[in-house]
């Protein structure tokens, strides 16, 4: 039977003593669940933390009733939407620093959802590529942005 990851998605939060409302929408990316709660911070955490530990349990969960269904992704209060918009943003500053300069670019460490944002942005720009580059003492890694030969 597949997964239905609003289901999943609600049963967890109210096992852990949330009341929230839940909308699910459809992206290109996959489906987005989004959560309208009275307290967001709790669920969003501290640079938004607590928000992806959330959506990995989930998907999770999700891969043990159905290993087909796709990953979902979480947002609460427009976090994530805003966090991805600002991302974006500043992908494209310095994919335009890179064509004006010549020069590699290299954004700060970033965990793996953030990266995958980047490099969606950037993978039809026919002037820049993007790669990820380990980064020493974390688990994070960095993006390098340079001309495309």
């Amino acid at each position: 039977m597949p997964a239905n990851p609003k289901v999943i998605l609600e049963d967890l939060l109210k096992h852990l003593g949330f009341e929230v409302t839940i909308e699910e929408h459809q992206l290109e990316e996959g489906p987005l669940l989004e959560i309208k709660t009275d307290d967001p911070g709790r669920l969003i955490g501290r640079k938004g933390q607590t928000l992806v530990a959330l959506q990995y349990v989930t998907n999770r969960m999700i891969f043990q009733a159905d290993q087909t269904a796709p990953k979902v992704l979480i947002d609460v209060a427009n976090y994530r939407t805003q966090a991805r918009e600002e991302l974006i943003a500043k992908a494209k500053e310095a994919a335009e620093k890179v064509r004006r300069w010549g020069d590699i670019v290299e954004l700060e460490p970033l965990n793996g959802f953030d990266r995958f944002i980047v490099h969606n942005a950037l993978k039809d720009d026919a002037t820049v590529e993007t790669r990820s580059v380990e980064v020493e003492g974390t688990t994070k890694k960095a993006i390098l942005l340079r001309p495309k030969t």
